[in-house]
């Protein structure tokens, strides 16, 4: 009750929300500065006026291990990182630092167990419809991130359904996004539609980004009025389908011609993330190398034991946040057997 009082309080004291922007600009640091990986988005000029002046809920293919640091990437860009939030399973608010900070700034998680998830998710909404700036709140609607055999086993649903079938995609769950669009289409005024692909059939991971490789992202970004949704729930699923057949066909353009329609633009990349790393470094990098070598001038094998331990528990903390991103570690949601109940 208590933690959960701390992020009402964290939630309406908007400067409180304000540690959020470092953590998440500091990964947005790795990605810009240090692999110096390129995000071309492919977008209608007049929709472009309104990125980062209004909010928007933003509805992103998941096929790719770093698909979330290109999107924080070009929120950044666009002057939205810190109001950036999202719609994430459970797990990753146990993740070191970012997920334990997920949590306060009330980022909201589902355990994509619906009837778990119908009371919890929409409470979380109606409180994010008096958040005090602009933001964007994505969500992955095809549930977990695409895999070969989870292809597979959505189409076979797909099949069942008479719905056509993705080549590129997953099925999406179509009642995560009615529910968000009920609850926010008086306060939100626009879809974000965003298609997310890399040249030269690339297949980027946070492992290589931290290893200063570097990629070059190609998004196609539509605008799509709220308006143009449709209220009715069965109604907005079918829509939903139609707009993953619409993605489907885009991403089957792009591998055939390498491009996206649309006006190509790459948002100018701002200096202040790899400002805030400079900053943090400073601070803490010197005094924490004189702390090791005191420790380690000491000659006390217990100090020395200490020093070994908290090494390797960093090490393993950041393991496992690289881990979470790798695609062959993700979640079993997906892989069930298609005879089992499914439901959007």
């Amino acid at each position: 009750m208590a933690v959960s009082r701390i992020g009402d309080i964290l939630f309406t004291w908007q400067p409180l929300t304000l540690p959020g922007w470092p953590r998440h600009s500091e990964l947005v640091m790795l990605l810009e500065w240090w692999s110096g990986t390129e995000c071309t988005v492919y977008t209608d000029p007049r929709s472009s006026l309104h990125y980062g002046k209004e909010n928007a809920i933003v509805v992103l293919n998941h096929k790719f291990e770093i698909d979330f640091l290109c999107g924080w990437s070009l929120a950044e860009r666009l002057g939205i990182l810190g109001n950036s939030k999202v719609l994430a399973k459970k797990e990753l608010a146990y993740v070191p630092i970012i997920g334990w900070m997920w949590y306060f700034v009330e980022m909201i998680f589902c355990t994509r167990k619906w009837e778990q998830d119908r009371q919890t998710v929409a409470k979380s909404l109606l409180h994010l419809r008096d958040y005090p700036e602009n933001y964007l709140f994505l969500i992955h609607c095809e549930g977990t991130r695409f895999t070969e055999k989870k292809h597979q086993i959505s189409m076979q649903v797909a099949q069942a359904k008479g719905l056509p079938s993705l080549k590129h995609h997953l099925l999406p769950r179509t009642k995560g996004f009615a529910i968000t669009v009920k609850c926010l289409r008086d306060v939100v005024p626009a879809v974000y539609d965003c298609t997310l692909n890399f040249r030269n059939n690339e297949n980027p991971t946070l492992l290589g980004v931290l290893n200063g490789k570097k990629y070059h992202a190609d998004c196609y970004v539509r605008r799509i009025p709220m308006e143009d949704i449709p209220e009715d729930e069965d109604k907005c699923s079918a829509w939903l389908h139609k707009l993953y057949q619409e993605k489907d066909a885009f991403q089957e353009e792009y591998y055939r011609t390498g491009v996206f329609p649309e006006t190509p633009w790459v948002p100018p990349r701002r200096p202040w993330a790899l400002l805030n790393w400079l900053f943090w470094a400073s601070l803490l990098l010197y005094p924490l190398f004189q702390f090791l070598i005191s420790m380690v001038s000491s000659g006390s094998s217990v100090t020395l034991a200490s020093l070994v331990l908290i090494f390797c528990m960093a090490s393993m903390g950041v393991r496992w946040m690289i881990g979470v991103t790798e695609i062959d570690k993700g979640s079993a949601y997906g892989n069930t057997d298609s005879k089992q109940k499914h439901t959007d």
